[in-house]
């Protein structure tokens, strides 16, 4: 593992951009790999699932007569990411693993996966490199100016602290004054961190530090050596996350969003996903998925298009 950080100064914030390289195998600095191979769920939940006619003809036709569609997302070698991806003897697996494939075969199509950063893929679905973003998005109202959202799960803005931080619980955001913390760059997590920058100053406290990194491999690797306090990101992984990594706590959610699949405004896609979300809803399978992964209450009642935004 490498770590090249980069120091910016942000207003009152003292921001490090941390990128790391990890190699084919994972990572043996990464804390969460502890979590053993055999306790990763692997129960076949998708092979069952059946193409729905109906659905798959409201794609497009190119994507009828292609059979597939190009998907961006990330992927993180190792148990650091899960619920959400990791990859496990050489194996992907993960709830978004699961869900895709479930959806794929609602619609009757094969997906063409092509990984990219979390930054890169909004960027990638706007200019047509992919035909569908998934990597956690939370709906928020920039993006829903320039891409549709198909809501696929409930999630909330969190944070996860090291056993060695005395900070035993985080209503606010100002709760985590004076504190490093460690985040995505490009999410609704850093918009937050930015948002509220002179919030500590206003009473009287000192303002947090904001390390960025594109993996949470690093992240963990912080939290376990004492370099990072917090970790502020999606509240479905902090709590599984509390569960398989060692000396971690969840602290708290301070907000909540929907997050969902993007897709290219007005390309056609965006109805025929929701549309394969609620007929998982239907048939239980969707219930299962998160039952599988131990999140069973982070699911959507009903997938929505373009749903109202918190922030």
């Amino acid at each position: 593992m490498t770590h090249r950080p980069r120091i910016l100064t942000l207003l009152a914030i003292t921001a490090v951009i941390g990128s790391v390289a990890l190699s084919g195998c994972g990572s043996s600095d990464d804390p969460s790999a502890t979590a053993e191979a055999s306790a990763v769920p692997t129960q076949d939940i998708t092979t069952s699932i059946a193409k729905d006619d109906s659905i798959s003809a409201e794609l497009p036709q190119s994507v009828r007569t292609a059979g597939s569609l190009t998907v961006g997302t990330t992927q993180t070698p190792g148990t650091s990411n899960l619920p959400h991806g990791g990859v496990v003897d050489d194996k992907n697996v993960g709830l978004d693993l699961d869900l895709r494939t479930a959806i794929g075969k609602v619609l009757g199509i094969n997906w063409n996966v092509q990984y990219g950063t979390f930054a890169s893929i909004i960027p990638g679905v706007q200019n047509g490199k992919y035909q569908v973003g998934q990597a956690n998005f939370g709906v928020t109202a920039e993006r829903e100016k320039v891409l549709d959202f198909s809501t696929y799960l409930n999630d909330g803005q969190g944070f996860l602290g090291s056993s060695h931080v005395d900070l035993q619980k985080v209503s606010t955001i100002t709760d985590v004054c004076g504190y490093t913390i460690a985040t995505t760059p490009g999410s609704t997590f850093q918009t937050l961190l930015s948002s509220h920058v002179g919030d500590c100053a206003k009473i009287g406290k000192k303002p947090w530090t904001v390390q960025y990194f594109n993996d949470t491999a690093p992240i963990f690797l912080g939290l376990a050596n004492g370099k990072v306090d917090l970790f502020f990101g999606p509240v479905l992984s902090l709590k599984y996350d509390e569960k398989h990594v060692e000396g971690t706590k969840f602290l708290g959610q301070i907000s909540s969003t929907s997050v969902g699949f993007v897709t290219a405004k007005d390309s056609g896609l965006a109805k025929p996903l929701s549309d394969a979300v609620n007929k998982l809803i239907k048939t239980g399978d969707y219930a299962k998925i998160f039952a599988k992964w131990g999140v069973p209450d982070t699911g959507v009642d009903k997938s929505t298009i373009n749903p109202p935004s918190s922030f």
